[in-house]
């Protein structure tokens, strides 16, 4: 039995019916809690022996609305990539467009965390969904590991995910006036407004943004006689 096994027979044991769903792939282990069963969870990978979760690594919020789905035709050819094929999704929305708010059957936000126990050299990834698509909220975990801390802000930042608990639950990365939170997959790319000097009223103002939205996509121009990328123009100035 490889440590992995191992370590999900211990957690299969000690956690029973409050494991929502495991897996092991590529020798990582990756267990899924309700929202409710989050926070003691934690305290147990945190303090019990058999696993001495002393550090969390990362954290990170998921989310899942178009979860399977893409825009992109990704298919390559000599002459490049396919076009977006599904105008749907937020690379092609502006100011005041609508999307679906989720494409998928199950939850749609959630949170991940990563473990690392020193003590027996052993990591785990643990996945919770909020249970409020319309309101995400989870337990915030950073009485447990206080480096936590700004790993949960970025989350409510870009994705609006509120952490019941948290000492300071402020905006992260963004603008303190920032409406919306960018990672989530109905924001627009291009956002929803833009700011300018106004030379008239000597100060800084917010529009809606004026700019139409361009899906791009790259394209690479290859030589039939060569594996290098050249660029046409560039033969014939040279």
């Amino acid at each position: 039995m490889t440590i992995a096994e191992k370590l999900l027979q211990q957690l299969t044991d000690t956690f029973g019916s409050q494991l929502q769903n495991t897996r092991l792939e590529y020798g990582e282990v990756t267990i899924e809690v309700a929202a409710d069963d989050y926070l003691d969870v934690c305290k147990k990978l945190r303090d019990d022996k058999a696993f001495a979760f002393e550090i969390l690594i990362d954290l990170c919020g998921i989310d899942y609305s178009t979860y399977g789905q893409d825009e992109w035709n990704t298919d390559a050819s000599g002459s490049g990539f396919s076009r977006g094929v599904d105008g749907t999704q937020s690379g092609r929305l502006k100011f005041g467009d609508e999307i679906p708010v989720s494409t998928t059957d199950g939850k749609r936000y959630a949170v991940i965390s990563h473990l690392l126990s020193i003590k027996n050299n052993q990591r785990l990834r643990l996945r919770v969904f909020a249970e409020d698509d319309a309101y995400p909220v989870v337990k915030s975990v950073v009485e447990l590991w206080n480096g936590v801390n700004w790993f949960e802000r970025e989350a409510f930042d870009l994705y609006g995910i509120h952490f019941d608990g948290h000492p300071d639950l402020r905006r992260l990365l963004t603008d303190y006036g920032f409406v919306g939170h960018p990672f989530r997959k109905d924001f627009p790319l291009i956002g929803n407004v833009e700011m300018r000097y106004d030379e008239e009223k000597k100060r800084v103002v917010y529009e809606p943004v004026s700019i139409e939205p361009r899906v791009l996509v790259p394209r690479t121009i290859r030589d039939q006689n060569s594996s290098m990328h050249i660029n046409p123009q560039t033969e014939d100035e040279g």
